[in-house]
């Protein structure tokens, strides 16, 4: 099978499992900051196939975090798994793939502020292949499936016509209910405090159990499960 147009390797992608699939050349992260851009992982990387799987809605809405916690572990593995599988694919015909996780493990870490960062932000990722818009809760929102959504990517060698990035509106001006309801306050509109935020996002109980006890930012915004027409 030839992949080799952006038409193809997004259905190649679909029909893998993926929900939603986009294409950012390499040069379009030119103003990430150094090292934490495509070609300083992979210094051949031309394209970046960017995917995601959504999330279910139900578990956003109830009062216990497990089931939350659970389906965003379980999905995180999924993307993860989806990624590897794609990158074997590709492979096969004779494409360089490099699949990246969609959250953990990552290196730069600032134990001072808390403050990690992934050797790609895949919101940001997500953004620039046309899946969605960056709203205040810094999550990335997409038209479909708002925000409720788990990112992957795949570096590649090969040249490919990239998608529009999204120019929807996700967060009307006058709209702050995330940043006033973060019980952290750990929001202002452009970026997250993760000191602040932490401490409920991956909060440790005391059998060593990583919950996420917060998910309010998410859950609260009005464009939570896609952009209300």
């Amino acid at each position: 099978m030839v992949l080799f147009e952006s038409k193809k390797v997004k259905k190649f992608i679909f029909n893998m499992g993926a929900d939603l699939c986009g294409i950012a050349p390499a040069d379009r992260f030119s103003k990430a900051p150094k090292g934490f851009c495509p070609t300083d992982i992979y210094n051949e990387c031309r394209s970046v196939v960017v995917y995601a799987k959504k999330l279910p809605r139900e578990p956003l809405f109830i009062t216990n975090c497990i089931p939350y916690t659970y389906v965003n572990n379980l999905l995180t593995q999924e993307v993860d798994r989806l990624g590897l599988e794609i990158s074997l694919q590709f492979e096969k015909i004779g494409i360089k793939a490099i699949p990246l996780p969609s959250d953990d493990p990552y290196e730069y870490w600032e134990p001072k502020r808390s403050y990690g960062r992934a050797i790609l932000s895949m919101r940001h990722a997500g953004h620039l292949a046309g899946l969605g818009v960056i709203g205040k809760n810094t999550l990335l929102i997409n038209d479909k499936f708002g925000n409720m959504i788990q990112i992957g990517a795949v570096l590649l060698n090969i040249a490919l016509e990239g998608d529009p990035i999204a120019n929807y509106e996700v967060c009307p001006p006058d709209c702050n209910l995330c940043i006033e309801s973060c019980p952290s306050k750990a929001l202002n509109g452009k970026s997250v405090n993760q000191q602040l935020c932490r401490p409920l996002s991956n909060f440790t109980t005391e059998k060593g159990y990583t919950l996420k006890k917060c998910n309010i930012c998410r859950r609260i915004c009005p464009n939570c499960l896609g952009i209300k027409k």
